[in-house]
């Protein structure tokens, strides 16, 4: 067997365990679903994953046609396969022979992982740079390299990350980095950091101008209930059918008018319909304000205070129950970058429960907030409230304790999680749009800046027939693994929590992996990782976009048009696009003709933004907006 031959098979293997997933199903999970819960159930539509197959199969053949001209890597890997199938004593004399000559292997590698022309991501860690695609060795490969006796790299110094802005995530934030053996700097420090670790903010250092933090720009902005609202509306406007996760809503006090009109009309179609409402204030949190409605008229005064802005949604009136009890799901999910855009879904999650049994809501218990209202800061006060250190029991558990549940009662829980997937990639795509209009105001193209990721809590329940509904998506979602319990009348202390910090221990500390920038795909081989780091367990968190891009790509048609929309605002760092900007996109893009003249599209557009700037207080909220709806204005005339 020619030395060429060897080197492109085992290339050919390397690249097809990339991409070696069935049905979304790793094969550890499989080889360990038989006597474990379902949690760990990987999430991966099967449609999907079979795509998926075929472009790492793909890729793989591309990468093995690459190779064939190469002679000296060629001869790389005949030595190294060669060493793999001799015994102990053979591979320690083969390492003392050969340590010098094989020097250089990172760099043949290297070299031989830049393919040219292909954008296909590989189901491994990848990123595209310009002409090329970037890979680099699993964590198994690396592992078998070290087993030879190779050095993959020198020892690398530990990542550095400022935790002095961590604020109620700064115990699971420690207890990471402390697994990670990394270095942390509780009180920050002069020179830069790797990694910088935000509370609420990425505005919480505004002096960071490297590394990574853990915030975007804008990412508060844009979760707020009235701006994700209207995202989701707008996708829900372009593609009805994707987007009936989302209860419909109104924006209030300016739909106010409207709300009441339609409630009564459908009233008046069908004099048994008799829906419940949720009113949540814009900027509220932990439960803070909720109340339940059955007709307009019982809304609160909302009148002036820009405080009082709320949305107004349907309420889900048939959930699935679990002990006779209402509960929703916390799902973590990271979102690794913008550009490419990346989602990662963590396996395993928490459920919060209701403490008074379910009933459907009727006039007498519009106020049972312990009956319908799931948030953890509420119900942790009432007195059925059940503190459990068991995974499975409490007011609290994991994600996996409830799906073996509905799996041993014969749910199909592939089918759920591909669900849910399909839910968290839609949402984001939904607001990933304006979220790169805040992110180049703050970070513009060529200004120095960190790059970002960001940790969500997304709040999903699930209705009786099991199709999962979004309720709100947490820009700063809890961290805290400890829990308040009450030690004396009206004193309460913070106790560990079991459930808490294995949920978000290990969502911290894979998230920290990932963003590992001595992983990164900068051009340069990685350093070599801490022999302890080997001992950590398989990362929680799953890739699902751009893995899955070929089912939801077609979906990002708003933020290509958000582009166009950044491209025509001129200044750099600005998020407000004047008349003039807008004449000069209508001009390049050729979008008036003669019975549409340009007095008429500044009339247009000026007319539009006035209506837009009074509905929100921060006119750059409404920037884009506007641009959006005089985009469509324009193309149905």
């Amino acid at each position: 067997m020619s030395d060429r031959y060897v080197k492109v098979k085992i290339q050919v293997e390397d690249m097809k365990s990339l991409g070696g997933e069935e049905g979304g199903v790793d094969a550890e999970e499989r080889r360990s679903a038989a006597g474990s819960p379902p949690a760990p159930v990987s999430p991966g539509p099967a449609s999907v994953t079979r795509a998926a197959g075929r472009d790492a199969s793909n890729a793989s053949i591309l990468c093995a046609h690459r190779v064939t001209g190469r002679s000296q890597l060629g001869k790389d890997a005949k030595n190294s396969c060669g060493k793999r199938t001799s015994d102990a004593s053979l591979r320690g004399s083969a390492v003392a022979a050969h340590v010098g000559k094989h020097s250089n292997r990172l760099g043949h590698e290297r070299a031989l992982l830049h393919i040219r022309g292909t954008g296909k991501i590989l189901q491994g860690k990848l990123e595209t740079n310009g002409n090329y695609v970037n890979t680099h060795p699993s964590q198994n490969q690396q592992e078998t390299r070290r087993e030879d006796g190779f050095k993959v790299g020198r020892k690398r110094r530990p990542v550095t990350v400022d935790i002095s802005k961590a604020k109620t995530s700064l115990e699971a934030l420690r207890l990471s980095i402390r697994q990670l053996k990394w270095k942390e700097f509780p009180l920050g420090r002069r020179a830069p950091c790797d990694i910088y670790w935000h509370g609420v903010s990425f505005h919480d250092n505004d002096r960071v101008v490297s590394g990574q933090v853990n915030k975007f720009p804008g990412m508060i902005e844009m979760l707020r209930k009235i701006n994700l609202s209207r995202a989701v509306r707008t996708m829900q406007e372009l593609f009805p059918e994707e987007y009936d996760f989302y209860p419909r809503s109104w924006i209030l006090p300016e739909e106010c008018q409207q709300f009441s009109t339609q409630i009564r009309m459908l009233k008046e179609n069908d004099a048994t319909l008799n829906p419940t409402f949720i009113v949540k204030p814009d900027g509220g949190s932990q439960g803070d304000g909720i109340y339940l409605i059955r007709d307009p008229g019982d809304l609160k005064p909302m009148v002036g205070s820009q405080a009082k802005q709320a949305v107004v949604q349907e309420y889900i009136q048939k959930p699935l129950l679990i002990d006779k009890l209402k509960f929703d799901i916390r799902l973590y999910v990271l979102l690794k970058s913008l550009e490419p855009l990346e989602i990662y879904i963590a396996k395993e999650g928490l459920t919060r429960f209701c403490t008074e049994p379910y009933q459907e809501p009727s006039q007498k218990n519009l106020s049972h907030v312990f009956m319908h209202l799931t948030n953890y800061s509420l119900n942790v006060h009432s007195g059925n409230f059940v503190h459990s250190d068991s995974q499975s029991t409490g007011s609290k558990r994991t994600l996996s304790s409830v799906l073996y549940r509905l799996a041993a009662k014969g749910v199909d829980i592939k089918k759920v999680w591909s669900d849910i997937i399909a839910l968290v990639i839609k949402t984001a795509v939904a607001v990933v749009p304006e979220l790169r209009v805040y992110h180049q105001a703050d970070i513009p193209p060529g200004k120095p800046g960190p790059t970002c990721f960001q940790i969500l809590g997304f709040d999903i329940l699930l209705m009786k027939n099991l199709k999962p509904v979004l309720l709100e998506v947490n820009s700063n979602p809890s961290m805290r693994i400890e829990h308040e319990q009450e030690m004396a009348p009206g004193v309460f202390e913070y106790v560990p929590s079991p459930v808490d910090e294995e949920v978000k221990v290990g969502v911290i500390r894979d998230t920290l992996r990932l963003m590992d920038p001595g992983h990164s795909h900068g051009g340069g081989a990685p350093e070599m990782r801490s022999p302890d780091e080997g001992a950590l367990p398989s990362l929680c968190l799953k890739q699902v976009y751009p893995k899955y891009t070929k089912q939801f790509n077609y979906l990002r048609l708003v933020e290509r048009i958000a582009a166009l929309f950044i491209r025509f605002l001129g200044v750099k760092g600005n998020m407000r696009l004047g008349p003039t900007a807008f004449r000069t996109f209508i001009r390049t893009c050729k979008l008036s003709n003669s019975n549409f003249s340009m007095a008429s599209v500044d009339i247009l557009y000026i007319d539009i933004t006035r209506r837009w700037s009074g509905t929100t207080p921060d006119s750059r909220e409404a920037a884009l907006h506007c641009f959006l709806i005089s985009f469509f204005d324009l193309q149905s005339l």
